[in-house]
């Protein structure tokens, strides 16, 4: 009898500990976060003005936004204007030198603007060929800037560009970067197109690296483009979500299972204003 209320007892505490994804049900959203932008996104739309282009992102639904005020903007401006429409802005983006040589100035511009995640999109580079060289030189810069950035409340993140997958020992490069960056000064964002372009499976990774992955940016890739390792390809491979090649319903049932909050739409193609309803359609259409 005791054996069996022992049991008992340890199947009750089993159930009381808490999982980090509650059980799905069929018919639930597989889109289960805010709705987020990332700056790129608006690159051609600034030019006709900043609160008409906010205007723009509020009426589409977006709730969340990555990146920093446009050139000239000051700062507490944009963030004002986006919080009078309802939009945060949880992170933002900085260049690899800036951070590599003043990473207070970069927790700083960060602080100001309200973020709590700094991401980093590029590790200079000879194009089409990244090194062990290039990732060393990062690895030093993203454990040290890192670091600063923890000091001051704000978590880095390094943005996956493709160029990483290298091949390098019984992996890749990537895999050697994320091996010797430091898990609690350097999180990871996944660009999930960028990482098919490189040769990366966005699910596998996400699953291999799990809660290191902090926010994806979302986009699509043209059915039958060519794909290398640069990390740069044109406009027109760009297309709106689940028109392309990737599998975006494993993508965000595996980032639920990891419970990743915060998703970014990038659409870098020029017909942004065309594409964006159709991505976000598909998404809020995605279901277990």
């Amino acid at each position: 009898m005791k054996n069996i209320i022992s049991l008992l007892f340890l199947a009750m505490a089993w159930n009381l500990i808490p999982t980090k994804v509650s059980a799905q049900k069929k018919g639930d959203p597989l889109f289960q976060v805010p709705l987020g932008i990332a700056s790129y996104t608006f690159r051609n739309q600034w030019k006709n003005g900043v609160p008409e282009t906010l205007d723009i992102i509020q009426s589409m639904g977006f709730k969340e936004y990555e990146g920093g005020a446009p050139q000239g903007v000051d700062l507490a401006d944009f963030k004002k204007m986006l919080a009078d429409r309802g939009i945060s802005i949880p992170s933002t983006g900085i260049g690899f030198e800036a951070l590599e040589s003043d990473p207070q100035a970069v927790a700083d511009k960060a602080k100001e603007l309200g973020a709590k995640y700094v991401m980093c999109a590029w590790i200079p580079h000879k194009r089409g060929a990244f090194s062990k060289e290039d990732a060393d030189r990062a690895i030093k810069a993203f454990n040290e800037g890192g670091k600063v950035l923890k000091e001051n409340g704000i978590t880095f993140k390094y943005h996956v560009h493709g160029y990483e997958f290298q091949p390098y020992g019984k992996g890749t490069l990537f895999d050697y970067l994320v091996e010797n960056t430091n898990p609690a000064y350097v999180s990871l964002q996944m660009d999930v197109m960028w990482t098919h372009f490189g040769g990366g499976d966005p699910v596998a990774l996400l699953k291999k690296y799990g809660d290191r992955w902090v926010s994806l940016h979302l986009k699509d890739f043209r059915k039958g483009a060519p794909k290398d390792m640069t990390g740069l390809t044109g406009p027109e491979n760009d297309v709106p979500l689940g028109t392309g090649e990737l599998d975006i319903p494993g993508i965000l049932r595996e980032s639920n299972k990891i419970g990743i909050k915060h998703m970014f739409i990038e659409d870098e193609s020029e017909k942004e204003l065309q594409n964006l309803p159709k991505s976000i359609q598909y998404l809020r259409g995605l279901t277990y």
